[in-house]
Formats: structure tokens, sequence, C-alpha cells
């Protein structure tokens, strides 16, 4: 029986890893927030090459204008965190051959691309209180026009499957998700008119939309139409981690490159 019918079949798993953000209040690809990343994975092998995987994922983000060199973001002085719930569906294709339990293709590097749907719901501090920040419309949002925190994404990546043994395996994988979306982090135009803003929905939203501190010329950064974000680049999140999979193939006789 040939490799390629050997290796056909599903494989199930988990991983666990680290996430983080990219986006309004993280403009120079900072790492210094890492958050706590897992998920579930399952993945059938169409041959050697070629797979499709399925995950349910997890990871927090944050990011804070407070750790950024830029002048402006300081000023600025907005943050930020969220839960993230992620599925994906990706098409994975192998660099070499990868065999399970052969002692020749027992390894691969391999690249990936699908979509992904997710849920967020950023939230900022405000009196010791974490507060969801979608509802307030802090860009000012009329009721019923808010960004839904349902969204979806493209997901791509690299990863390097390695085998345990016929049955296990381990897989290394970076992965992105380029959103739909600029407000993962609940920021991406300008300041509303905060007079109309607390009408709408109250004194909390006008604190939460306008934290900025007075900059180096005194005048205040938040004024109604003045840039709060940059709408023309939406955000990423990343998922970075390792999982260990179970293979559910039969072991198939004879084996042409052998078991290990």
């Amino acid at each position: 029986m040939s490799s390629v019918q050997a290796q056909m079949g599903w494989e199930a798993g988990g991983w666990l890893g680290t996430s983080n953000y990219f986006g309004d209040l993280n403009t120079s690809f900072r790492f210094n927030r890492l958050g706590l990343a897992g998920g579930l994975v399952g993945r059938y092998n169409f041959n050697t090459r070629i797979c499709l995987k399925f995950s349910a994922n997890y990871g927090s983000v944050s990011a804070y204008d407070s750790d950024s060199d830029n002048s402006f973001e300081q000023t600025r002085n907005l943050h930020f965190k969220s839960n993230i719930f992620d599925g994906t569906a990706q098409f994975e294709f192998n660099f070499l051959e990868y065999v399970h339990g052969s002692k020749d293709k027992f390894f691969t590097p391999y690249l990936f691309a699908g979509l992904s749907v997710f849920h967020f719901n950023p939230k900022a501090e405000l009196d010791d209180e974490w507060i969801a920040l979608q509802p307030l419309g802090t860009e000012g949002q009329f009721r019923g026009e808010e960004y839904s925190t349902v969204q979806g994404a493209l997901a791509y990546g690299v990863g390097l499957k390695l085998d345990l043994s016929y049955e296990w395996s381990l897989n290394f994988e970076i992965s992105s998700r380029r959103l739909f979306t600029d407000y993962l982090d609940d920021v991406s135009t300008v300041y509303p008119d905060m007079d109309d803003l607390e009408s709408l929905r109250g004194e909390q939203a006008v604190l939460l939309s306008d934290r900025s501190v007075i900059g180096p010329n005194e005048i205040p950064i938040g004024q109604p139409g003045r840039q709060r974000g940059n709408s023309n680049v939406n955000d990423i999140y990343i998922f970075a981690g390792v999982s260990l999979v179970y293979y559910f193939g039969d072991i198939r006789c004879p084996y042409p490159s052998g078991r290990r």
C-alpha cells in the first residue's frame, strides 16, 4: 500500500501558547503584553502534502498607550483588553512529504491559509472596574450602529510537524489573523463631540472615549474630528503555540518507508 494512502485520515489534539495584538494601540509591534492562548484542533490528511484543519481557539490580548515610545500615543493614553474566541478552517501545504511513523518522512515545515470567525469584547478600566466599550459608542456611533463583536478574519501562517511515534506528533505553529474590523481595540477613527456623546451615552462614555493627558503644547487632543485611530489599517492578532496531536489512521502493512 502506498504511503499516500497510509497517510489519509484524521488527527485531533490540543495546543497551548501565547497571543498578541497589533493595531492602533500597538503600532510598534511590541510583545510586552503576551496573553495566554490555547485550543482544540482536528485535521484531515488528504495525502502526504495537503491537509484541512479545523480549530477552536481562545486567546487574551491587551495593549496600553503608556507602553508606547510615540508622544501622540502616550498623550492619547488609551488602553484595552479582550478575550478572543476563535473558530478557524485552514488548508495546509507540507513542504516535504509527511508520513506518520516513517523513519524518513517524519517531519515537515508547512504553510497554511484559511478563514476565521471570532468573538471579542474590548474593555477598559475605570475606577477599578473593567467596562465593556462597545455598548458605549466611544467614537460617536449612534445606538444600533455599534460595531459587531462577532467578526471574520483571514488566517495564515507557518508551522512545523514532528513525529513522536506513529500515533503522536508535535506541531509548532505561528498563526496570524488579519481582521475584517479595526475595532478589536475599540479605536479606529476620530474623537466625537463629547457633548453629543454625553447626551447619548452618559458621562462614563465620555471618560472612556477621551483619556488624553495634556501634551507638551498644552492643548488636549480629544477634540471633535481629531484623529483617535487609523481606520485605513485593520487590527491583527496572532497565536503562537505547540500542539500535541493524535493520528487515528490504521497501521498499514507493508509500510514502504518503515515504522519506527
